[in-house]
């Protein structure tokens, strides 16, 4: 397991909140000897079967979930060479800040962490960070499984919690923020990028989309230190312009064809994104934003927050 002793030492069962010890290849509760969680390749499997649309089987065999694990090479190399239409404008300058932010020695959850997210390579680099990458897919950077529902550390553990393009695809995004909120310290950091504008990827584990102020209300428990959009309207209309013409695509092959022909001809459009991204057209139409926010001990009111509207305030 990569975790350092104080970290596997508040490590919990999701099931019964009690602690986990070790018993040859599994992590067991404490209370209930029953309930034994698998560790596989190095990997606790920390999934609660009765209360997550997810299982340890899903693991222990390596079925897909979110992530095609066995997708072709041939696949892997065209993606790699298709221009992008995503373009993620503030996340490396949002992690640089948030270096700054951090205590040495931070802790940091990375929920969503089984692979790197957009401009994370800065923050990978800190060395004396104890980064925990926690999924629902194996992946480079999986540390962990475990569902966002469930986050399965004692109250106040993290320093920091990233969860970076997470929270559309879990089924009560409120729910997971109340966990994230729970196993932070005390004025500790919560950074999050949630989409807007986007058509539904990540196939059946996609459900729910923010405004601005829809997503700062989410974090409503926290103080803004910074929030805004990560991707414009350029981006948001590559986007729908790529989904309207998979649209059209009824097999696997046409939508890959669709994929590749849409990503030639709109991807220029995201640079658009540099000039109107910050513009109050720009929040009305932005494909994503994002949060950066302490640990609080007040709540952000509602009449508060209709303050905070940034968008284009004058009627058509």
């Amino acid at each position: 397991m990569k975790f350092s002793p104080d970290l596997r030492e508040r490590l919990l069962c999701p099931k019964t909140k009690s602690q986990l010890v070790f018993k040859e290849n599994f992590l067991v509760s404490e209370t209930d000897s029953s309930i034994q969680y698998p560790i596989i390749d190095n990997v606790p499997v920390l999934i609660d079967n009765e209360n997550s649309v997810f299982s340890t089987d899903d693991f222990a065999k390596n079925v897909n979930t979110t992530f095609e694990l066995d997708e072709s090479s041939f696949r892997k190399t065209v993606k790699k060479l298709m221009p992008k239409i995503t373009h993620n404008i503030k996340a490396k300058k949002n992690y640089s800040e948030l270096i700054n932010l951090l205590p040495l020695n931070a802790k940091v959850l990375v929920i969503g962490g089984s692979v790197k997210g957009l401009g994370m390579d800065e923050f990978y680099n800190q060395p004396q960070y104890e980064i925990i990458g926690s999924d629902v897919s194996f992946g480079p950077f999986t540390n962990l499984i475990s569902d966002a529902h469930q986050i399965p550390f004692k109250d106040e553990t993290f320093d920091c919690v990233i969860v970076q393009v997470v929270l559309e695809h879990v089924l009560d995004p409120q729910r997971c923020v109340n966990e994230i909120f729970r196993v932070l310290k005390p004025a500790s950091i919560v950074y999050a990028e949630t989409p807007f504008i986007q058509q539904v990827h990540m196939r059946q584990y996609d459900f729910t989309r923010y405004t601005h102020l829809g997503h700062r209300r989410l974090f409503r428990n926290f103080e803004e230190i910074k929030s805004g959009a990560t991707g414009g309207p350029g981006m948001a209309l590559a986007w729908s312009y790529t989904w309207f013409l998979r649209s059209f695509a009824t097999r696997p092959l046409s939508v890959f064809g669709l994929t590749f022909f849409a990503y030639i001809t709109s991807f220029f459009l995201k640079y658009f994104d540099y000039w109107l991204i910050d513009k109050p057209g720009g929040y009305d139409a932005a494909s994503q934003f994002f949060f950066m926010g302490k640990k609080s001990e007040t709540v952000l009111p509602d009449k508060e927050l209709l303050k905070q509207f940034r968008g284009i305030k004058h009627k058509f």
